[in-house]
């Protein structure tokens, strides 16, 4: 059951056969214990996402939300999206770690982890790295991935030395 029409969570998961249903739960309630203040839960591109909105950030590359996890249910598992894993390399190897110390196996595309049920799961390491990324975190991010902040250090750098230069004169 990938890429859902409901229009909101509930209706999403009211959708689901009751063991999935209870999985996304479980998995859904740590994301929206551990996602920092800023993000905002809702469905997008037909799954749970959790993202910025776009009243607080407008600047994206496509124009949507920018997405820090989004749940969906495929169909012969569930998918977890973590964007802070997929974008950073010191969340990537964090989260291959946790799994590892706790013996679980990650089943890990570029940015789905796959699970049948939440015990697939290092749920505390999850939380832990969803917890460590707050929106400014993934706007500095995409900033960088799409040469804003390149194009930002430029122009500050272009103002310093335009002042150097009329101090001299």
């Amino acid at each position: 059951m990938a890429w859902s029409k409901a229009g909101t969570v509930a209706d999403y998961l009211a959708e689901l056969p009751p063991e999935r249903r209870e999985a996304m739960s479980r998995v859904r309630d740590v994301v929206r214990k551990r996602v920092p203040q800023g993000y905002e839960e809702h469905m997008g591109w037909g799954m749970i996402t959790w993202s910025i909105p776009l009243s607080t950030f407008p600047d994206t590359y496509n124009g949507q939300p920018l997405c820090i996890a989004a749940l969906g249910s495929q169909k012969n598992y569930c998918s977890l999206y973590l964007m802070g894993p997929y974008g950073n390399p010191v969340q990537l190897r964090r989260l291959q770690d946790g799994f590892r110390e706790r013996g679980k196996k990650l089943d890990m595309g570029k940015s789905c982890v796959r699970f049948r049920s939440p015990d697939d799961l290092a749920l505390d390491v999850i939380a832990e790295v969803l917890a460590s990324t707050p929106p400014a975190k993934l706007i500095e991010w995409h900033e960088m991935a799409h040469g804003k902040k390149k194009v930002a250090k430029k122009k500050v750098a272009k103002k310093k030395a335009t002042a150097r230069k009329s101090r001299r004169s």
